[in-house]
């Protein structure tokens, strides 16, 4: 059974950091295309960045770009979001997903029907 764990989030200042890991146990990642979506309460879920099999490519939202940093460590099973300059838009809860294949555009990367595994989340504050 594959399992999809969250950490990390919490409560910032704006202008603050906060690093998001995600954990997968169950199914190896080194062959999936990984990425972070969020949902903000009232809004629809939204994508945020996504990484390439081996690491080698990633894509992020505009809002984000610049900011954030997503990596990954397949010897490990686990991915992570760097957030950096925290932002009371960045409210939200961060969620992990896993692909099913390598299958990697910036297309197809930052489209939610592409993951087949989802954590359920780690919320993350910045008061305004």
């Amino acid at each position: 059974q594959v399992s999809v764990v969250e950490y990390g989030g919490g409560w910032a200042q704006p202008g603050d950091s906060l690093r998001l890991t995600c954990a997968v146990t169950g199914r190896t990642i080194s062959t999936s295309t990984m990425a972070w979506f969020r949902q903000g309460s009232g809004r629809d879920r939204e994508f945020v960045a996504a990484i390439m099999w081996n690491g080698r490519s990633t894509v992020y939202a505009e809002s984000v770009k610049g900011r954030f940093t997503i990596s990954r460590n397949n010897a490990v099973n686990t991915m992570a979001l760097q957030m950096n300059s925290l932002k009371a838009a960045d409210t939200a809860g961060y969620c992990c997903a896993v692909g099913l294949t390598d299958a990697f555009t910036e297309g197809l990367a930052q489209d939610a029907r592409e993951y087949a595994y989802w954590g359920r989340g780690t919320g993350v504050t910045v008061p305004a």
